[in-house]
C-alpha cells in the first residue's frame, strides 16, 4: 500500500510541476486535464503526508522513551496511545482512498421517478419523491432540469425525468435505484385505512455524445405529435411532442414539456444516450455479479429498497438495515443521513472484499 502511496505522491509533485509550466498554462485543454487529475488525488497525497507527519511522531516518542530525565518519558508515555490511534485511523482512510472509484461518479446524472402499484396514491407519492431529489440537489448547489412529466390532475407524477448537473451528483444519488414503498393513508381514501403504494426510481449517469455512439438515420425512429395535459387536455397546437425508438434494443422516449420540437429532440437523445450507456455498463456488471453480491445499491429496479412510512413518521432502508424516525425531513430533502450510511456500508463491503 505505502508503495501505491509514493507513486502517488510522485505524481502529484510532477502535476503540480507541469501546471506551472508556461507551455501548459498556455494550453487549456491540457491545463485542465492535468488539474482535474491532480484534484482526484489531493486527498489522498494530503491524508499520506500527515500519516508519514504522525508516524514520525510516534517514532520521535518512542526514542524519547529511553531519555534518562523521568519527566519526559512518563510525558511521551501518556502521549504514544493518542498517537498511535491518530495512526491506525489515518491508516484506515488511506486504504479507503485507495479503493477504486466509480468512473462516474463525478457525472451529472438522470433521475427516472415512475408510479407503481398504488394509482393515484403512487403518483402523488412519484412527486414527493421528485421534490425530495430536487431539494437535496438544491442544497448541495447543483441544478435540476425537468426532462419529461406526465402530470396527474391531483398534482401526481406517473412519470418524471430529470437532470441533475453538478459535481458528484451521481456518486451520492447512485444509492436511490429501486424500488421505494410509501405505506400512509391516501388524501382521496375517507375511510382512514392505510395504503401500501410503490415508486420506482432509476438512476442513471448522463452519457457524452462520445461514449454512445447512434446512427440517427439508420437506428432512430422519430414521430412528433400533439403535447397533452392531463386528462387528455391539449396544451399545444403544433406538433412539438418527439417520441424517440431506438430501433436495435427497442427502447422508446418520449418528451413533450417544451414548446419547441427541437428541444423536445435533444432532451429525448439525452435520456436515450443515458439509458443506452446503463445498458451497456450493466452488460458488464453482469459478469462479475458475484462480487457485486456483496455490494450495496445494485440498481436492479425489482429491489425494494426503501419504505415511507408515514403513520409511524419512519423510514427504513431494508439494504442496510437503517430506519430513522426522521421521515418528515427526509421527504424535505435531508436525504444525507440515509446516503451516507450507504456510502460507508458499501465502502466497509469493499474493503471487506480487498482484504
Amino acid at each position: 500500500m505505502f508503495e501505491k502511496l509514493e507513486d502517488v505522491e510522485r505524481r502529484y509533485q510532477e502535476l503540480e510541476g507541469a501546471l506551472v509550466d508556461p507551455a501548459v498554462i498556455g494550453n487549456r485543454k491540457e491545463y485542465a486535464r492535468l488539474g482535474k487529475e491532480r484534484a482526484e488525488i489531493e486527498e489522498l497525497v494530503r491524508g499520506y503526508r500527515e500519516w508519514k507527519r504522525v508516524s514520525a511522531e510516534v517514532e520521535g516518542h518512542k526514542g524519547l522513551l529511553e531519555e534518562a530525565d523521568p519527566d519526559i518519558r512518563e510525558l511521551a508515555k501518556e502521549e504514544l496511545p493518542a498517537l498511535r490511534e491518530r495512526l491506525d485511523a489515518l491508516e484506515e482512510e488511506l486504504r479507503r482512498l485507495l479503493l477504486p472509484r466509480d468512473p462516474n461518479d463525478e457525472r451529472n446524472v438522470i433521475v427516472e421517478i415512475r408510479a407503481g402499484t398504488g394509482g393515484e396514491e403512487a403518483s402523488l407519492f412519484a412527486a414527493v419523491l421528485f421534490r425530495m431529489y430536487s431539494r437535496y440537489a438544491e442544497a448541495h448547489g447543483w441544478r435540476v432540469e425537468t426532462m419529461s412529466s406526465n402530470p396527474t390532475g391531483l398534482g401526481g407524477f406517473k412519470e418524471v425525468i430529470a437532470l441533475v448537473e453538478g459535481r458528484g451528483a451521481y456518486s451520492r444519488l447512485k444509492y436511490e435505484g429501486g424500488v421505494h414503498r410509501v405505506q400512509r393513508v391516501p388524501v382521496t381514501e375517507a375511510s382512514g385505512r392505510i395504503h401500501t403504494s410503490t415508486v420506482t426510481v432509476a438512476v442513471m449517469p448522463e452519457a457524452e455524445d462520445v461514449e454512445v455512439e447512434i446512427d440517427e438515420p439508420k437506428e432512430l425512429r422519430i414521430d412528433v405529435f400533439r403535447s397533452s395535459g392531463p386528462g387528455g387536455q391539449s396544451v399545444n397546437t403544433t406538433d412539438s411532442a418527439v417520441r424517440i425508438t431506438h430501433l436495435p434494443t427497442g427502447l422508446v422516449v418520449a418528451c413533450q414539456d417544451e414548446k419547441s420540437q427541437h428541444k423536445n429532440k435533444a432532451k429525448a437523445l439525452k435520456i436515450l444516450r443515458a439509458r443506452l450507456l446503463e445498458r451497456a455498463q450493466a452488460e458488464q456488471q453482469a459478469e462479475q455479479a458475484e462480487s457485486r453480491r456483496s455490494m450495496v445499491g445494485s440498481g436492479d429496479r425489482s429491489e425494494r429498497i426503501r419504505t415511507y412510512n408515514f403513520p409511524q413518521g419512519r423510514v427504513t432502508d431494508h439494504r442496510i438495515n437503517l430506519t430513522l424516525y426522521s421521515l418528515d425531513r427526509v421527504i424535505e430533502g435531508e436525504v444525507e443521513p440515509l446516503i451516507d450510511a450507504l456510502i460507508t456500508h458499501h465502502q466497509a463491503a469493499v474493503l471487506k472484499a480487498a482484504s
